[in-house]
């Protein structure tokens, strides 16, 4: 009997491409302002270079791509004032989505966005980050899906798309990690009282703590790779 060669459906490819390379890139394993090595990458993925450069374009458009002229890809990065006013629009979101889903959930969307909630505390209890953040990130989506409004749904994806990475490094602080994950115990508890406004509040709250935490961090980056310079 001879083998059955399976083969991928190209969207099924791509999607599994794009999937992975965005998981790189949110978690820091390629580096802001590094180079994406398409060679590396298809050996790593092991793909061709067809899908990795769809993939590529998929991530541009979503942000975490830079693409430059006369240097291809470029993971991207930004300065401390493009981290401060993406923030500001993102606290804006999330507390929209808040005050919407409170009045807008079902009970099935509530027991769903719980479900995710007890997954992530498990995650966190492990000191499992990147499934801590992936759980994360669909509570937030889930808040926001619930709000039911296609409109602050698009521009929420366009505009979370460019702080990925930066939230997911945010994490990387055990205090602020606690922080972080009593901010969501309440979320939670203000979904499932269906309070709109306390929802909104500790949403802003819960972003703006993560751009007070992400420019700390940036704000250190700069100044060690200041220090490094002079001393070089």
């Amino acid at each position: 009997m001879s083998a059955e060669i399976l083969s991928i459906p190209r969207a099924a490819l791509h999607g599994q491409v794009t999937h992975r390379l965005r998981q790189m890139l949110v978690e820091n394993q390629i580096q802001p302002g590094a180079k994406l090595n398409e060679r590396a990458l298809c050996e790593g993925l092991n793909v061709s270079r067809t899908p990795l450069r769809e993939a590529i374009k998929t991530l541009a458009a979503e942000g975490l791509v830079e693409l430059l002229p006369n240097r291809g890809a470029v993971a991207a990065s930004l300065s401390v004032d493009d981290v401060v006013h993406t923030f500001e629009v993102m606290a804006c979101l999330e507390a929209q989505s808040g005050w919407l889903a409170a009045e807008r959930v079902t009970d099935q969307e509530l027991a769903e966005i719980k479900a995710l909630h007890f997954e992530m505390m498990a995650a966190f209890t492990r000191r499992d980050l990147s499934n801590y953040y992936r759980l994360n990130a669909a509570i937030h989506r889930a808040i926001n899906a619930a709000a039911k409004n296609p409109i602050l749904t698009a521009t929420y994806e366009q505009v979370n798309a460019r702080l990925q990475a930066l939230r997911f490094k945010s994490n990387q602080d055990e205090e602020k990690w606690k922080c972080a994950v009593k901010e969501h115990e309440q979320m939670i508890d203000a979904l499932d009282r269906k309070d709109a406004q306390a929802l909104q509040d500790v949403l802003l709250k819960h972003l703006n703590n993560k751009r007070d935490v992400v420019v700390m961090q940036l704000q250190a980056a700069i100044n060690q790779a200041s220090d490094q310079n002079q001393k070089a």
